[in-house]
């Protein structure tokens, strides 16, 4: 994921909606009455100067913004939507990693206070919110950043757990320090790769997490490694699908063929406004169920709640039924948990 991938400061709106294979009915979301969340209008404009001044007036002007919004009550009790990964079955929304590892692809104001929000019981916490919320899945970045996992399974959280990696030679050394369901080659790692011509070591990957005897599969920005993967007849159980093609630099002229509408920028990265478009239509062709990340384009999306529920409608609306997004989250000021949550329920049914 980019992810994260990791992970672009993903607040608790998304951009998605339903497939044309998905014909559920929905309201519009503007006219849902949910109050603007600052804190989504605060990342926004993080990278333009005010952000030091922000988080000091945060530290000390309001000192209870800084427990994790988990109080606040369910907008309903409906439960989330769910879809089939092998023989598992968990909630279309997966909680993402990279605001918990400091990955906000905002720039290095929003990196450190992720970071410095994240200690190892927020992490925690973090996790037991999602799961009382209802959801049942967490996508981690790296077995080597796992402490936090074990803590929060012994604290009790039963999560589904699949993650990144790209290594097939210690594949099971990942396995056996997390125990997850699943791994997927890095997207940054498969995009790289089958630029240099090395598909097969993608490859070698997929196979070494099947040995392993969890489920197997590949992350990607760029469409065309998804395609060509589906095409070739892989055996994999899933892809992980980034909204936006951010390593298009690494990709021999892909460059030159950039969509005409880019968006604001507020770090090296090029969130173009198209590049959704390109990859679910992509999504929407292959078999496997696909994992839709960075929908909230690293909050670029997120100027207030109307945006992130249209970019939730969007993601739903363009992705098979049988596929899921993840969505990292930062409950430093507002109660994204929850607010996704009830996106998802709305969107994604």
């Amino acid at each position: 994921m980019a992810q994260s991938e990791r992970r672009s400061h993903t607040p608790s709106r998304s951009s998605s909606s339903n497939t044309g294979e998905s014909s559920v009915q929905h309201g519009d979301a503007s006219a849902v009455a949910v109050p603007d969340r600052s804190r989504r209008r605060f990342l926004a404009g993080l990278a333009a100067a005010a952000a030091p001044a922000v988080f000091g007036a945060a530290e000390t002007q309001a000192p209870a913004a800084e427990a994790p919004a988990s109080q606040a009550p369910a907008v309903d009790a409906r439960p989330l939507p769910t879809i089939q990964l092998g023989k598992y079955r968990i909630s279309r929304l997966v909680a993402g990693a990279n605001p918990i590892s400091g990955y906000s692809y905002q720039g290095p104001h929003t990196d450190r206070s992720m970071k410095e929000y994240f200690t190892l019981d927020r992490r925690v916490e973090f996790l037991q919110n999602c799961q009382r919320a209802g959801i049942t899945a967490h996508q981690f970045s790296t077995y080597k950043d796992s402490e936090y996992l074990k803590v929060a399974r012994d604290r009790g959280v039963t999560l589904h757990l699949f993650g990144l990696h790209s290594d097939a030679a210690t594949v099971k050394e990942a396995v056996q320090t997390v125990q997850p369901i699943a791994l997927a080659h890095h997207g940054g790692a498969t995009d790289t790769r089958f630029a240099q011509g090395k598909h097969q070591e993608v490859h070698d990957f997929v196979k070494a997490a099947h040995d392993a005897g969890i489920l197997a599969g590949v992350s990607a920005h760029n469409p065309d490694c998804i395609k060509r993967v589906a095409d070739e007849g892989w055996e994999v159980d899933f892809f992980m699908t980034c909204f936006y093609f951010l390593t298009r630099k690494n990709v021999p002229g892909a460059a030159e063929k950039v969509p005409p509408s880019p968006c604001l920028e507020l770090s090296t990265y090029n969130f173009y406004a198209d590049d959704p478009k390109a990859m679910t239509e992509v999504v929407r062709q292959v078999k496997q169920p696909c994992f839709g990340f960075k929908i909230l384009a690293a909050g670029r999306a997120c100027l207030n709640d109307r945006r992130v529920r249209e970019a939730f409608k969007f993601a739903f609306t363009n992705i098979k039924p049988i596929d899921g997004v993840i969505v990292g989250m930062f409950p430093r000021y507002t109660d994204e948990i929850q607010f996704n949550v009830q996106a998802t329920r709305d969107y994604g049914a």
